[in-house]
């Protein structure tokens, strides 16, 4: 990957992350119900993947755009337990029992919050109504707040299936966690990484972010050297987005705390410089690995994919979520559960499926979402598939976005190669930083309408 100040200068756009095609803002809130239930009874053999969205946090983090409810009554995650509960019943009814949970990921809010006994509680429910695997072969993890866990509570996740876990680090500067209301000391990480490593949790990720108030280029390096000590497999480096009139908590965020543009860029830079001069792959997007991680592999391989957790090696499962706020996604079948609370209640103890919104993909979101997730996943895509898969001829099917990659292809951002038999796009190492703005030429739904987060 070459870093190109220029062009990332030249391309400073804001953009969907492509967690999903078409992205979320197309969900529709009026669609039929029935409609997505009848999708949802659709038989399919595909393994699945669960998702549960645990929204409770015991301390506001002034950064956090999650959807959260904060609170210090830890008595709340039971009644949100059995509404889970309530919930997989409903969904169980409309899947085949034999299929294989392959992944299972708790996000959050965060999922520790939940009491041992609750943890376990949940467990128990989820493998009542699906087929969980523990031969090793699973991808099972959880987010995991350094100040929200205990070694006991690790030892029974690890006991329940968790093998790989997630931990908010965001930075290990004294200044920076002051100002965003996240005080947890470094012994405090190292100490649950430690223990992880005891439990045989051999996959760990950090999340980190740059462009947080009070960072500076001295200080975030600190930080890196002390996440490269630790060792964790993945690292996952994300852009803080200030957009307190959407999140109120950043409102205690004094803007002019802030890191500059420039110094936003230098903090990027310098980061992505330093992890992969320590041995770390660069996946895509902000994501990082080691060269025997699964993930690094998953992209070696072509196999590598996205979905609503980020990159994942499980690309052929279908996505069945849980809680407020969570989304499926079933073949192209998109659908939210609604983000309030006791709207989600009050659905669920209804017995019905506590569904706001969704989105039936047609056959041209289905190719656009092929294109889109190869690229931001492979940086490369080969015509020929997209072709053979679904009838089309592609420079005749996306000629408008053909013309309009032109532009980054005298920039040198990408590459059409043509040997005769196949035509390729590829996406050179100049051009990776700025995937985003190549798969923004094929969303169809771009109006400039929605804010979206800056590409860098």
């Amino acid at each position: 990957m070459i870093w190109d100040s220029e062009l990332i200068s030249k391309y400073d756009l804001s953009g969907p992350r492509y967690t999903s095609y078409p992205t979320a803002p197309q969900f529709d809130s009026t669609i039929s119900k029935i409609a997505l239930v009848d999708k949802m009874l659709m038989p399919s053999k595909s393994p699945l993947s669960l998702y549960f969205h645990i929204p409770f946090c015991a301390h506001l983090c002034y950064y956090c755009a999650c959807n959260k409810i904060v609170t210090k009554q830890y008595g709340k995650g039971a009644e949100y337990v059995e509404l889970l509960g309530e919930e997989m019943r409903l969904r169980s009814l409309m899947l085949d029992h034999t299929r294989k949970v392959t992944q299972l990921h708790f996000g959050g809010g965060t999922p520790t919050f939940l009491t041992e006994d609750l943890i376990e509680s949940l467990f128990g429910t989820i493998k009542q109504y699906f087929n969980l695997v523990n031969d090793g072969s699973q991808d099972y993890s959880i987010e995991i707040d350094p100040r929200e866990i205990s070694h006991s509570k690790l030892a029974l996740l690890t006991a329940m299936g968790i093998n790989r876990i997630s931990i908010g680090i965001q930075d290990f500067d004294a200044g920076v966690q002051k100002a965003i209301h996240r005080i947890q000391p470094i012994n405090l990480v190292a100490d649950l990484v430690s223990y992880a490593r005891e439990l045989n949790i051999n996959s760990i990720n950090f999340d980190l972010i740059y462009g947080l108030p009070n960072q500076s280029l001295g200080g975030f390096r600190s930080t890196l050297e002390k996440v490269v000590e630790l060792s964790p497999e993945r690292i996952s480096l994300f852009n803080y987005a200030h957009l307190p009139e959407r999140f109120r908590a950043q409102k205690r965020i004094l803007e002019t705390s802030l890191p500059t543009s420039s110094l936003k860029l230098d903090l990027l830079k310098m980061s992505i410089e330093y992890l992969v001069n320590a041995g770390y792959q660069y996946i895509g997007m902000d994501h990082f690995a080691k060269p025997n991680d699964s993930l690094f592999q998953a992209q070696k391989n072509g196999q590598l994919q996205r979905n609503f957790q980020g990159y994942t090696t499980h690309a052929d499962t279908d996505l069945v979520a849980f809680g407020v706020s969570a989304i499926s996604n079933l073949n192209g079948v998109y659908i939210q559960n609604h983000t309030d609370l006791p709207l989600f209640r009050r659905c669920i103890e209804k017995g019905q499926l506590a569904i706001a919104k969704g989105y039936i993909s047609n056959i041209d979101d289905k190719i656009r979402h092929q294109v889109i997730m190869t690229l931001i996943s492979q940086f490369e895509l080969n015509t020929a598939i997209i072709e053979h898969s679904y009838g089309i001829r592609f420079f005749d099917y996306f000629s408008q976005e053909v013309d309009n990659l032109m532009p980054m292809i005298e920039d040198g951002i990408l590459e059409i190669h043509n040997d005769g038999l196949q035509v390729s796009i590829k996406v050179t190492e100049r051009g990776r930083l700025l995937i985003r703005c190549v798969c923004m030429v094929f969303d169809k739904y771009l109006n400039g309408a929605i804010e979206y987060s800056k590409v860098i």
